[in-house]
């Protein structure tokens, strides 16, 4: 007899295999990817359908680089080589850049689902699912703050961690490690200043993993 997680699977290949672009067991959790278009119409289906009345949790990916050797890390004098080039993208991959995952509750039928749909541009959207699950209200303000993916529909898309006039969004592969702007509060115009970043780089590789010989002394 199959378990309850292929069984899962059939029903939700039966009911919406049309609108899935991919649906299978993986790292022991049921996983949907979902056409973007009919994002909405499913997650509907999945509340009222098939009783995943809870959303645990939602959160946006940056799927830059993955895959690529140019993020295997090697350590030297001047840093991690990780993440070094800003104009790295999925140059070898048709998928778009970003996607929102989805991790769903069935408290009553005691199963679990991830739900996966990607979102292509410099600023992806997706439809927001507050109406839904009322818990999507501050994850989806914070997939939009830390990765600049927008939620259509949503009720008040805010930044929601990082300060009003932050630049940028932080969880994005190219976006830099010491910011663009620092902050602090000026006595003389009694109010909170923005300049521009002034932290001067430096070696954060303990010696004992670095590449390079400039600390090794000869015998």
């Amino acid at each position: 007899m199959a378990n309850y997680r292929e069984e899962l699977l059939n029903h939700l290949q039966e009911k919406l295999g049309q609108h899935l672009q991919s649906a299978k067991i993986a790292h022991r959790e049921v996983t949907i990817e979902v056409v973007p278009g009919q994002l909405l119409a499913i997650c509907k289906t999945l509340h009222d359908e098939f009783g995943f009345e809870q959303l645990v949790d939602l959160c946006g990916v940056d799927y830059s680089a993955y895959g690529q050797t140019d993020w295997d890390v090697k350590a030297n004098d001047t840093g991690f080589s990780r993440g070094v080039h800003s104009d790295v993208h999925q140059e070898n991959n048709s998928s778009p850049r970003y996607a929102v995952v989805y991790h769903l509750l069935s408290v009553k039928n005691n199963q679990r689902l991830r739900v996966r749909v990607f979102a292509d541009g410099e600023y992806p959207r997706v439809d927001s699912m507050v109406n839904i699950w009322s818990s999507a209200d501050w994850y989806e303000r914070e997939a939009f703050d830390l990765f600049g993916i927008l939620f259509e529909g949503h009720p008040d898309l805010r930044r929601i961690l990082t300060d009003y006039g932050f630049i940028g969004h932080p969880f994005r592969k190219d976006f830099p490690i010491s910011g663009h702007v620092e902050m602090r509060y000026d006595a003389e115009k009694k109010r909170v200043i923005y300049e521009p970043v002034s932290i001067e780089p430096r070696t954060l590789v303990p010696r004992t993993m670095r590449q390079d010989t400039q600390h090794t002394t000869e015998s």
